[in-house]
């Protein structure tokens, strides 16, 4: 894939996503909301940060397997049922962003959610990939 980054002028510093990504590629990989579930389904880490870090690693373990690295991603939306507490924990979030997926950001967006699927799940992420 080749992706242009754009944070452009006039728009809050972007840290930790890009404003806009425009992506050149010839496949579109959508990938699903991942949460912190196990190989055997169950939601592991008591913590925001534990679970955001096994979802993490849930897409980008979809990502892979449809050929893809953490650099093609061009978007991705984070659900999350406690904003405040994204916040609070936002620099921890980012390391383990960095720690996998690199300073390559995609287009992203954070959403607060009354639930998700799974009861003890706290986010959620989602998003699509373009790759060469």
């Amino acid at each position: 894939m080749s992706a242009e980054r754009i944070n452009p002028a006039g728009l809050s510093p972007a840290r930790g996503f890009s404003h806009a990504v425009v992506a050149t590629g010839s496949r579109v990989v959508f990938l699903a909301g991942q949460t912190a579930l196990d190989e055997e389904g169950k939601v592991v880490g008591d913590t925001l940060v534990e679970q955001f870090g096994r979802a993490l690693a849930n897409l980008l373990s979809a990502l892979r397997a449809a050929g893809g690295t953490p650099a093609d991603l061009a978007r991705v939306t984070v659900y999350a049922t406690d904003v405040a507490a994204y916040r609070v924990h936002a620099r921890e979030l980012g390391c383990v962003w960095r720690e996998s997926a690199g300073r390559d950001y995609p287009a992203m967006a954070v959403v607060e959610v009354v639930r998700l699927w799974d009861e003890r799940a706290m986010v959620e992420l989602d998003g699509f990939a373009v790759l060469p």
